[in-house]
């Protein structure tokens, strides 16, 4: 009986070691394994932050960028060392990431400076809380070029009178929406997809006040819907002609338009220098990826951020 009582209590003290032994492991394996999460977590963190200051120094290169070529032209062409997009470029010499010296830094930069002057502005629909007829055909036959609801240009026109303060002497709109402040923003107005924004998207921007079209970067079918007596075609021809010989002034645009056509184009509506850009980037570094959209304003030989946005 002893040998029996003796047998189960070594077996039980064998059975609670190791469960102590087994709790004991869990313990520890669930201490390194919070620990491991939250130095994922820092290292996340830093790699984000790290990815935003590429993004930043991106930009202050491109407004750089920008007000050089302000120095030494006047004219704004697809041509110039602005326009000329920065290919996924590896940067071996960046920042201290912490890593040992057998390791090697993954750390890409791409990115792009696109004139915002070269698409239609959804700003010029209407001013002072007031739609603008001719802005609204123009855009009707944009959508129309592009294979959409001509009949979402007057939506869009209304969303952005309504969100204008209204013009002295006539009668706001009780509990003003919302300004659109970027192209994302017509997702909103009723009959707006995310299809037909991305289609559209390459086509129209959305600047703080209305501007003119840059004849010497715009698209044929921007510059088609501009001028209603202009066909796809003869948009197309005239583009090819300013890779040869740019234009120096919207008259001179105007006196290269097919003939018959220049009496529906109108001169101020057209340009050939730009104030605003569009500047695109992307930073991939180790597993972490940025994008950053910002415009930019330029007026003489300084720049001005407008808004930026990264995801």
């Amino acid at each position: 009986m002893k040998r029996a009582a003796l047998a189960s209590q070594r077996g039980v003290a064998i059975i609670t070691a190791l469960m102590l032994t087994a709790l004991a492991v869990t313990i520890v394996a669930s201490l390194f394994w919070q620990q491991q999460v939250q130095v994922r977590s820092i290292e996340n963190q830093r790699l984000h932050l790290q990815t935003k200051w590429i993004l930043r120094g991106a930009l202050d290169w491109a407004r750089l960028v920008l007000r050089e070529d302000a120095k030494f032209t006047s004219v704004d062409t697809l041509d110039e060392p602005w326009a000329v997009p920065l290919a996924e470029t590896r940067l071996d010499q960046y920042v201290e990431n912490g890593r040992s010296g057998s390791d090697q830094s993954d750390a890409t930069l791409s990115g792009r400076i696109v004139d915002a002057q070269a698409r239609f502005n959804l700003a010029n629909l209407a001013q002072g809380g007031t739609v603008n007829p001719r802005e609204v055909a123009v855009f009707a036959r944009l959508l129309g070029s592009l294979q959409l609801n001509a009949a979402l240009a007057q939506a869009v026109a209304d969303a952005v009178a309504r969100a204008q303060p209204a013009a002295a002497g006539t009668a706001g709109s009780a509990g003003q929406p919302l300004a659109l402040l970027q192209v994302d923003d017509v997702l909103a107005v009723p009959g707006f997809t995310a299809p037909t924004l991305a289609a559209l998207r390459d086509f129209v921007v959305m600047l703080p006040a209305p501007a003119q079209l840059n004849v010497n970067t715009a698209s044929a079918e921007v510059l088609a819907a501009r001028i209603d007596t202009l066909s796809q075609s003869d948009a197309a021809a005239l583009v090819a002609a300013r890779e040869k010989a740019y234009f120096r002034s919207s008259a001179d645009f105007i006196a290269h338009l097919p003939q018959g056509k220049a009496g529906a184009a109108n001169a101020s509506e057209f340009a050939v220098a730009t104030s605003f850009f569009i500047v695109y980037g992307t930073v991939r570094l180790n597993r972490a990826s940025m994008d950053m959209q910002a415009l930019i304003e330029r007026n003489g030989g300084s720049t001005r951020l407008i808004w930026m946005r990264d995801n």
